[in-house]
């Protein structure tokens, strides 16, 4: 059974910084293509920031040059690395993994809080 876990979420005053992690319990994991995703209250699941199987990485306009995404193959493991974190961040980030080879596999955590308040 696949599972995906995201861990490293927190409260942290604007400015701040904190790092996630996702763990994910998969075969070939790196052939997935990892992405992070978020969802603040009231508003719809946005993609943050996408690592392919190639280590090419892209990210959403309002994360360049705050976010870096990355990851371990060794350790089964993708991390999102965020610095100057502001309010508007807040959100519960996702981890997803995904492999298309004809069809898609598609795997999602559970989600870590991140909040970004004084």
């Amino acid at each position: 059974q696949v599972q995906l876990v995201e861990s490293g979420g927190g409260l942290v005053q604007p400015g701040g910084y904190l790092r996630l992690s996702c763990a994910a319990s998969v075969t070939f994991f790196s052939s997935y293509t990892m992405n992070w995703y978020r969802q603040a209250p009231g508003k719809q699941r946005e993609l943050v920031a996408t690592i392919t199987s190639g280590s090419n990485t892209n990210y959403a306009d309002f994360v360049k040059g705050r976010f870096t995404i990355s990851r371990d193959n060794a350790k089964n493991t993708a991390y999102l690395q965020m610095n100057s974190l502001k309010p508007e961040d807040t959100a519960v980030y996702y981890c997803n993994a995904r492999l298309t080879f004809g069809l898609t596999l598609d795997y999602w955590g559970q989600g870590t809080q991140v909040t970004v308040s004084s």
